[in-house]
């Protein structure tokens, strides 16, 4: 969802914040020897973000989305860290929580190096008939800076698949045009991430009706994944039918201290989403460990 932040719960942000303040950018990380690093980074403003970097054993970068434009220095220095090359970057929708910071790096890259783009994006006509006002320009600016700069955006297949220094992504979803209720959520791109050693599912922000499509497609069957990236930072995505098929180890939350606890700053619980419905969700099945965003910069070996 493109937003979810409104003054009723600024409060209770500030106060999330100083107990879960983002670290500085790690500059020592080693590259891998046998398998990748993902690092799941924390946001830099308010705003529920998703931002997640992966390194391939042989230091290559991955970048999935990247958060608000808030986000982008630190975004442009963790990548500086790293090599400052991106040798693919996967944007899985066009909500700016996700894109915004690219669009920033891509219009100002000083020195970066940004390799393929692909994406899950839906036609701008469609957009325009099915998308609210504050979608409909942010989605404009973005396909305006992409061409400005020369930059093509290349259209994710269903069923696709890359190889990567010897990481493997297959696309299991792809935008989802028949479905207006909750339209660019429930057209995110899933991307399933492996090599020998772990798995990983990114959902996006997917929603129900995108999430029962799959579960009801032949990709159903590639689902099952070591970690997965909660659903719509972890609310009112997936059903728990969806989290039961891919059984995880281990759950990615892109999500910030007031939504995880469901906090529009009269407390915990108190408000509309249903973050705390779909932790009791994920403490019904064998997950061992739950990396939350709120909580710093996350790094999975």
């Amino acid at each position: 969802m493109r937003r979810i932040l409104y003054l009723a719960f600024v409060l209770a942000l500030a106060a999330s914040l100083a107990g879960c303040a983002a670290p500085a950018c790690r500059k020592d990380k080693p590259v891998g020897t046998t398998t990748f690093t993902l690092w799941q980074l924390p946001n830099q403003t308010n705003s529920q973000i998703m931002s997640y970097v992966l390194q391939t054993k042989g230091g290559k970068l991955i970048v999935i989305d990247g958060g608000v434009a808030g986000d982008a220095p630190y975004l442009r220095e963790f990548l500086r860290a790293h090599g400052n090359r991106v040798d693919v970057w996967f944007l899985t929708h066009p909500h700016d929580d996700h894109m915004n910071a690219m669009h920033e790096l891509v219009k100002n890259p000083d020195g970066l190096t940004i390799g393929p783009i692909y994406a899950s994006m839906p036609d701008r006509d469609w957009v325009n008939l099915y998308c609210n006002e504050a979608d409909k320009k942010q989605y404009a600016e973005f396909v305006a800076t992409m061409q400005s700069a020369n930059r093509e955006l290349i259209e994710l297949r269903l069923g696709q698949t890359f190889r990567i220094d010897g990481v493997r992504i297959e696309v299991l979803g792809v935008k989802n045009p028949e479905f207006h209720n909750n339209p660019l959520n429930n057209s995110s791109a899933v991307l399933r991430v492996w090599d020998s050693n772990k798995s990983v599912l990114f959902l996006g922000d997917l929603g129900y009706e995108g999430g029962n499509k799959l579960l009801a497609s032949p990709y159903a069957k590639r689902l099952h994944c070591d970690y997965v990236q909660m659903a719509h930072h972890g609310q009112n995505g997936v059903s728990r039918e969806f989290y039961r098929t891919v059984n995880p180890t281990y759950c990615l939350w892109p999500t910030p201290k007031w939504l995880w606890d469901n906090d529009s700053g009269g407390g915990k619980g108190s408000g509309k989403w249903k973050t705390l419905e779909v932790r009791e969700w994920m403490s019904q099945l064998p997950v061992k460990q739950h990396y939350v965003m709120c909580e710093g910069l996350q790094t999975i070996e």
